[in-house]
């Protein structure tokens, strides 16, 4: 899937405090897993996402290699 960097993270500011830990719980991940999901560089406590960021408007273009996480975050905001 194809997302801005910019949208990501509009979509990460977007969500209700607690969220980050909502969604590491439901879907048996690390909070610092999700952080870097959404642009974080934890490495160390938390693992790649398959993440890819090609530089570019807005940004830049950013290839997930699994839309998980960003559906959870959507269907939150949804709620």
């Amino acid at each position: 899937m194809k997302i801005t960097f910019n949208e990501l993270r509009r979509i990460k500011n977007s969500l209700p405090e607690g969220s980050s830990h909502k969604m590491a719980e439901e879907l048996g991940l690390s909070v610092e897993t999700i952080r870097n999901y959404f642009g974080g560089t934890n490495y160390e406590k938390g693992d790649t996402t398959g993440l890819h960021i090609e530089q570019g408007p807005d940004g830049g273009i950013v290839l997930l290699d699994d839309d998980t996480i960003l559906n959870k975050a959507k269907s939150i905001l949804g709620e």
